[in-house]
């Protein structure tokens, strides 16, 4: 990519933007904000500021809140941020899963209400696929939307929903006709989850937070503009949304080479004077070469995603990648760090609980976003074109 005076002037800009903004203030002690609120209000503060200096959105059309910019200028973006702390990372959910769908698959009047107010941070969105029996399994959905008259009655729960408590608008799954196959006669919804008739109910998790929910909707009546079109067909777009996810988790919200865990690391080996034990440094190198790699898979295919292809299947391989470093760094840590990861004196934003929470949300990374062994199955059979998986099920009626 060639440099020219207008990208130097937006490198500037995002820099000087950066330097006033980015000042790391999302750094917020878990047992001070269980429910990630007072890390999203900073998340959303940042964005707000952001899209009001026109570095929102950046090659999304004008004409829904963006910028209508050249998608080479989102990399000069994230190349700069990456210098910077990361600020808007509980707004990952909202802006790297569900505005992507809403401006690829959106209404109109939809793109018109929605984008914008994504952009800005006014409005969050999540995503509402998992449920107690459909996980890995997504079109096993059982929650309901039934036709009435030109609306929708929504019935069902959702569960493992990040930030439903606080956000505005949730993107759901539903099963709108049970006598097609699982996979077909799926439908999805943008729902206000500030109805009186949506339940959210916090999820106690292992570290001490409380950011994931249940959901429960209680014959939600939707109008006519809540279907995300077409009726029908929604697995088409959750599958899409899950591309989207897979290139969010797999590439995180930064450009460049990367290697925070093992520069973590090396720096935690120093300060305890360990970094010239042999085996330490040997697992540092595999773990540092691993990080690279992975940067420059995600790289790759940021690229095609800004060239204007659409997310495929080759996003599962920074996301499995990302579980299998997480786990990785965790073992690692683990054993640098000491009892001083599971025991240690409270202090915000501390050393301690950080090496903790790290080593207990690694195990997530191997979940979320589709679990590592739906990654394998996504990469042998649509990436190396190995023979599917039998289906026993692929063309019976849906019998939940």
């Amino acid at each position: 990519m060639g440099t020219t005076s207008d990208d130097s002037d937006f490198r500037l800009r995002c820099r000087a933007f950066l330097d006033e903004h980015a000042t790391g203030d999302a750094c917020v002690a878990l047992n001070q904000d269980p429910r990630g609120d007072a890390a999203l209000a900073v998340a959303r503060s940042f964005q707000a500021k952001l899209f009001a200096a026109g570095l929102a959105g950046l090659s999304l059309p004008v004409a829904f809140g963006g910028q209508g910019l050249d998608p080479k200028f989102e990399h000069v973006w994230r190349e700069e941020a990456s210098c910077y702390p990361l600020m808007t990372e509980e707004l990952s959910i909202s802006l790297g899963n569900c505005l992507p769908v809403i401006s690829e698959f959106g209404t109109p009047r939809q793109k018109q209400r929605h984008i914008a107010a994504a952009l800005s941070g006014e409005h969050v969105f999540c995503q509402m696929f998992s449920e107690p029996e459909a996980g890995s399994d997504v079109a096993s959905v059982r929650t309901r939307a039934l036709r009435d008259g030109d609306g929708w009655v929504l019935s069902g729960q959702k569960v493992w929903t990040t930030f439903a408590h606080v956000a505005e608008f949730g993107i759901v799954l539903a099963r709108t006709d049970s006598t097609q196959p699982k996979h077909r006669g799926l439908s999805m919804f943008i729902v206000d989850l500030r109805l009186p008739s949506v339940d959210v109910r916090p999820i106690h998790q292992i570290d001490g937070g409380r950011h994931f929910n249940e959901v429960f909707f209680d014959n939600v009546i939707l109008d006519a503009d809540a279907l995300l079109p077409p009726a029908d067909e929604g697995w088409r777009l959750a599958s899409a949304m899950l591309r989207y996810q897979r290139v969010a988790r797999g590439t995180g919200q930064i450009d460049g080479v990367q290697h925070e865990g093992a520069d973590r690391l090396i720096a935690e080996l120093e300060q305890r004077n360990l970094d010239s034990e042999p085996v330490h440094r040997q697992e540092l190198v595999s773990l540092y070469t691993a990080e690279v790699c992975k940067s420059l898979v995600a790289l790759r295919t940021r690229a095609a995603v800004a060239a204007g292809q659409p997310p495929g299947p080759g996003g599962s391989l920074p996301k499995l990648a990302g579980a299998l470093i997480a786990a990785q760094n965790r073992e690692l840590a683990m054993r640098v760090v000491g009892p001083e990861a599971v025991a240690w004196e409270a202090t915000p934003c501390g050393t301690g609980d950080s090496w903790e929470r790290e080593a207990l949300f690694a195990t997530s990374m191997s979940i979320s976003g589709g679990t590592s062994e739906i990654q394998r199955n996504i990469i042998g059979e649509r990436v190396l074109g190995l023979p599917r998986e039998p289906s026993v099920d692929q063309d019976r009626p849906f019998a939940g």
